[in-house]
């Protein structure tokens, strides 16, 4: 039996279409080696762009610490959803005041993290996953 994984990186994306609209998130956790460990590609109703976004890095999340991954790298290309989480913007939102303190909630069970705002193109694993959950609607 392999022991769990100490480092994962995790893409994330969500989306609404249209903005509010059916929502679906995508999120793929990777490993040390570069190998997908955890793909996430689900619908999740009636949400906005970025309620979506936090629904995906949250689903990420209790994967990773589900692994027992004791590190983690977050990428994703919503820089309102890093900046919130790093603190630089203030959450007005009352619908995503929790689920910010859902995600430090779950970022609190990690060893460390880093999270940072990538552009679209470094996102296209996520975002792949995200537009096949979308698919359901259609």
């Amino acid at each position: 039996m392999s022991s769990p994984p100490r480092r994962l990186t995790l893409y994330t994306d969500g989306a609404a279409e249209p903005n509010p609209g059916p929502g679906s998130i995508g999120a793929a956790l990777i490993d040390e080696s570069g190998r997908v460990v955890k793909r996430i590609s689900r619908p999740i109703g009636q949400t906005t762009n970025n309620r979506a976004e936090y629904q995906a890095l949250i689903a990420g999340l209790e994967a990773a610490a589900e692994s027992g991954a004791e590190h983690i790298e977050i990428r994703s290309d919503s820089e309102l959803m890093i900046k919130q989480i790093q603190g630089g913007y203030k959450v007005r939102s009352r619908e995503l005041k929790p689920l910010r303190e859902r995600a430090l909630q779950l970022l609190g069970r990690f060893q460390s993290y880093s999270i940072a705002h990538i552009p679209g193109e470094q996102n296209k694993q996520a975002h792949y996953l995200c537009q096949q959950a979308l698919r359901h609607y259609r």
